[in-house]
């Protein structure tokens, strides 16, 4: 499965399920109407919050539809000039990147987006933007793994790790999304070289999301993991006694702390290309980046913001490491390699 596939039984559920919540929005709204048409591909309850303070803070209103990022992108496709959405929100750099490449955003001009978030975490054109990060770091069982013996990326990759590595499936985009940082760091070859040798150390077959790794580390299944941080955190934070007791099995590596630093990624979006509330998507944007919507990332969800002035006051974010190195590339790169990364997975057997 690559980002494009979903079965034709899921796109006709999927079809059916959107065409259904879709009747709750305008087909074109008005200009003059205070109103926000959002497609987004996050499932986060927590992002409840952000955008009723959006409509206290500006009087617009949000109408939502969420869906996956597969089903959204067929959508806004398909409806064409005719669509209602004003802005597409996802996660993950390499689905931005798809979506601008799609022709599904629009250029937009806002000093503000470009002052406050990082060039590495925009596109220099205007299409899309990150809003709010993540790293994805190495988990590791604390009774098997000494602190230094694993400290990069790379080294997951050295047999005497053989059987003790957990993963989810190579084709997921945040897995593909790392090996095109690496392919973009150590070239193609080298890349490839290390998919395969983190494939010959697999202590099972990929399966589960990221907290399934986490949890198969607790349970003793591999003594390895690879994870975004905020997976973590929400364990720390869980108001379940045995999800706590998970994180407190595991300690945290940040990679790569002496060269380029660990990997980053973002969620973010864009302004659709056919937006009737042009100006109100770019207010909804620009809402994002405040103080206020960027602690409440790192509060609620358990992100990082991309804004470099915020301040976190997250314990469990804290407590996973201050004063880390994250890697500087432009999230482009995360786009730019995923066809080759996804044919890399294929042919290392990356299941």
């Amino acid at each position: 499965m690559n980002l494009r596939s979903v079965s034709r039984l899921g796109d006709a559920f999927a079809a059916l399920g959107l065409a259904m919540l879709a009747s709750a929005l305008p087909s074109v709204a008005s200009a003059q109407e205070k109103v926000l048409n959002l497609y987004s591909a996050r499932h986060y309850s927590t992002d409840e919050t952000l955008y009723s303070n959006f409509t206290k803070t500006t009087g617009i209103r949000i109408n939502r539809i969420e869906a996956g990022e597969d089903q959204l992108f067929q959508r806004i496709k398909s409806e064409g000039a005719n669509s209602p959405a004003d802005v597409f929100l996802t996660v993950d750099a390499g689905r931005l990147w798809l979506a601008e490449q799609e022709g599904l955003f629009a250029s937009i001009n806002s000093p503000l987006l470009e002052q406050r978030i990082p060039a590495q975490y925009r596109l220099a054109n205007g299409t899309w933007y990150g809003l709010s990060s993540r790293a994805r770091v190495i988990i590791v069982d604390k009774t098997r793994v000494k602190p230094g013996e694993i400290s990069t990326y790379e080294d997951l990759a050295n047999p005497r790790w053989k059987g003790q590595i957990c993963t989810r499936s190579g084709s997921h985009v945040y897995m593909l999304s790392l090996l095109s940082s690496i392919i973009e760091h150590r070239g193609p070859a080298e890349a490839e070289a290390w998919a395969r040798g983190v494939v010959a150390n697999l202590a099972r077959p990929p399966k589960g999301g990221d907290t399934d790794q986490i949890r198969a580390v607790a349970a003793g299944e591999c003594s390895i993991a690879l994870a975004n941080s905020y997976y973590l955190a929400r364990l720390m934070k869980s108001t379940k006694a045995d999800d706590r007791a998970v994180a407190d099995k595991v300690a945290v590596v940040w990679p790569n702390q002496k060269d380029r630093g660990v990997h980053m990624n973002v969620a973010g979006g864009g302004v659709l290309k056919n937006a009737p509330n042009r100006e109100n998507a770019i207010r909804f944007l620009e809402y994002l980046v405040t103080d206020e919507a960027q602690r409440y990332f790192a509060d609620g969800n358990n992100e990082w913001p991309v804004v470099p002035t915020v301040k976190v006051s997250n314990p469990a974010l804290e407590s996973l490491g201050t004063g880390w190195k994250a890697d500087s590339i432009n999230m482009v790169a995360l786009g730019k390699h995923q066809r080759l990364a996804q044919e890399i997975v294929n042919r290392v057997g990356w299941k």
